[in-house]
């Protein structure tokens, strides 16, 4: 019998109540009853696999206050945007280990912000291991969509993400095909590699409301497709057999008469939307109320728009509310 709800995704853990990628944040999420947890994932010095939003990690955690490290401050250009901070491929696993996490947005997210410095960074295995043992806890099979973040750029650096991901996935029995896993990207040439690893997983190509992949970017330069063409039905078409579905932004899925949905489906291909946030910073314009950027608006009016695409999955902040309103 086909699945009538989406699958409702933890966005990082449950970053609306908890630091994203913190151990509380994805304890919360599975005890809230997600369907699955998304971890994004980035590489170290000496190629251990963190999880973390970016490479750049003074929004995330306490970096900036180790003056042992105050020397490993630097810019970079990181799929071509010039970012200032601290990155995780100038630390050793070692050396991260002693960071504590933070909320990025504590402006619109007090609450979560009162734990700051509170919890270390994960890595994926850690993540992995979590979420098997959260599914035998709570008695319902919990799945992991695992994010993979700038493999172009750490290519470039000479760190290949590739076996890291397959080394990590088969350490910590996620490889098999026995446990729901997904895997997405916004650059389809690293699902293109794990794919060819034999890694039993669903693709997920993401997909960003404006501009061009940055790993085709990079091959094809201009003439680079955009990410806006690649849900056209001709774009699709070329898609089918290369992946197994597309997570766009909730942009495109809130724009009137969009059929990608629809497109998608009749192609064989799945559709997760990201990111379905209750506060007014996110919300579309027409769905935001009083209270400041922190404050709900009403989300639950631009929730049903996407819920009434029919769209496979949705990745939420607050597994609570989501649950409770796509299950509904």
């Amino acid at each position: 019998m086909p699945r009538k709800s989406p699958l409702v995704i933890g966005h990082r853990g449950a970053p609306g109540y908890r630091p994203e990628h913190s151990r509380s944040s994805y304890e919360l999420a599975l005890a809230m009853g997600v369907d699955a947890v998304e971890p994004d994932v980035v590489a170290t010095k000496d190629g251990v696999l963190v999880v973390r939003h970016e490479n750049e990690i003074s929004g995330t955690t306490d970096v900036a206050l180790h003056p042992e490290f105050a020397d490993r401050k630097t810019t970079k250009r990181v799929d071509g945007q010039a970012l200032t901070g601290w990155f995780t491929e100038d630390f050793t696993w070692e050396e991260l280990s002693v960071l504590r996490t933070r909320e990025r947005l504590p402006a619109v997210r007090v609450s979560s912000a009162s734990f700051d410095d509170a919890q270390g960074i994960l890595r994926l295995v850690d993540v992995l291991d979590l979420v098997r043992e959260g599914s035998v806890e709570h008695g319902r099979e919990i799945g992991v969509v695992l994010e993979v973040k700038h493999a172009t750029y750490f290519a470039s650096i000479g760190i290949d993400l590739a076996p890291l991901i397959e080394r990590d996935l088969r350490a910590a029995g996620w490889a098999d095909g026995e446990l729901p896993l997904v895997i997405e990207c916004f650059e389809s040439t690293i699902l293109g590699e794990l794919r060819e690893r034999g890694i039993p997983a669903s693709y997920v190509y993401l997909i960003e409301s404006t501009g061009r992949p940055y790993d085709l970017l990079v091959a094809q330069g201009k003439q680079a497709p955009t990410y806006a063409s690649t849900v056209t039905p001709q774009g699709l078409d070329a898609l089918v057999g290369r992946v197994d579905g597309v997570s766009v932004s909730k942009k495109m899925l809130l724009v009137r008469g969009n059929t990608i949905v629809a497109d998608a489906h009749a192609r064989g291909l799945k559709v997760f939307t990201w990111t379905c946030r209750p506060e007014n910073a996110f919300l579309a314009a027409e769905y935001r109320g009083s209270g400041g950027k922190g404050a709900y608006g009403d989300y639950e009016s631009e929730w049903r728009v996407i819920a009434e695409t029919g769209v496979d999955g949705v990745f939420v902040d607050h597994p609570d509310l989501g649950v409770s309103f796509f299950r509904g």
